[in-house]
């Protein structure tokens, strides 16, 4: 049964009306329009639909929409401000690090929440805090020197 669920997208407050059981990246894609999110293995497994909820990667698959209820959640669409793509954004985009892209938005998203908190990440906590993120296109030496770049951008707390 659909309920009321309320929860700060991008900044701005939702409400949706959705079962509680319902994967958040259905709710994203279908209810709010939001495609940037993709849709991968459906188990939580590869990344592709990685948002970060509470500044948090999840897996929005196996993410009900309940457990987001007054919660904050970033999705790619959110992360550039005013048309200007942000950091992380930019050095994706600089050093190509994307083939066919569908993985890109959780790959963006996972570097982000990292380097939010370390921007100075070593390449091995780089790999670590990547691990549960999956580019099947090879581009994962291309990934990791545009996130060691954006931290070299950001140099410091956000």
């Amino acid at each position: 049964m659909a309920a009321p669920l309320s929860f700060v997208l991008n900044g701005k407050p939702v409400t949706v009306q959705s079962p509680g059981d319902r994967m958040l990246v259905w709710v994203l894609r279908d209810e709010l329009g939001l495609t940037g999110t993709k849709v991968g293995c459906e188990a939580g497994l590869c990344g592709a639909c990685t948002v970060l909820v509470d500044f948090e990667p999840v897996p929005s698959c196996a993410t009900p929409v309940a457990d987001v209820a007054g919660k904050s959640v970033l999705t790619i669409e959110g992360l550039a401000v005013d048309g200007r793509l942000d950091p992380v954004q930019k050095a994706f985009q600089d050093h190509h690090a994307f083939q066919c892209g569908y993985c890109t938005s959780g790959m963006i998203l996972a570097a982000w929440s990292l380097l939010r908190t370390k921007p100075r990440a070593t390449r091995a906590e780089i790999l670590a805090h990547m691990e549960g993120n999956l580019c099947r296109c090879g581009a994962h030496v291309r990934i990791l020197d545009a996130i060691e770049a954006a931290g070299q951008v950001l140099g410091g707390a956000r």
